[in-house]
């Protein structure tokens, strides 16, 4: 038995879960999710609370045990309370501003890059720590977000210039030591 998988889900005050077969619907203050889930795995509402079982051990249904226990866990404590991740610019004249509700990146190019925010996806900088914060309430699209945004300029490995995750370590190379010498 899968060790996530059998630990229930809380639902916390002001968060409403609808069942309808293997489809999942959350509303919460946050927002409202909506997912389809396999129809090996089964989903009940008891007491304020979702179990998740499965039906056999076969390799398919265990793979799924866990993983839509953790999806469903994800749905709920995003429309509670929701999701963020940080990224931090890194590099001289790099910067992150937002025009509107658009996010202009500063990293090098000989314009800046501006991203529009998906539904549900809102921006934040901050000048001061130079940090850009991604924030929604689905999990999946907030860290989809994060990493398109991260893909405008990676880190680099000689300067460790360009976008990185808040407390990411960036492993640096060292330069052609030898320049020179013959």
């Amino acid at each position: 038995m899968s060790r996530i998988g059998r630990l229930p889900v809380e639902i916390p005050a002001g968060v409403k879960v609808e069942l309808n077969g293997s489809k999942v619907t959350v509303k919460g203050p946050k927002g409202e999710m909506q997912r389809e889930f396999s129809s090996l795995i089964a989903i009940q509402m008891e007491d304020n609370q979702l179990k998740i079982s499965r039906n056999s051990d076969n390799p398919e249904e265990r793979a799924l045990h866990g993983t839509t226990r953790a999806v469903l866990a994800n749905m709920i404590n995003g429309v509670n309370k929701g999701f963020e991740v940080i990224l931090e610019v890194e590099g001289v004249g790099y910067r992150a501003e937002m025009e509107g509700q658009k996010l202009a990146l500063f990293v090098g190019y000989s314009h800046p890059v501006k991203i529009d925010p998906p539904t549900g996806i809102k921006f934040e900088t901050d000048a001061k720590t130079r940090q850009i914060k991604i924030i929604g309430f689905d999990k999946e699209q907030v860290g989809q977000v994060a990493a398109n945004i991260r893909k405008v300029r990676p880190p680099e490995p000689y300067h460790g210039k360009g976008l990185r995750y808040l407390g990411e370590k960036v492993r640096r190379k060292a330069g052609k030591a030898g320049k020179g010498a013959k």
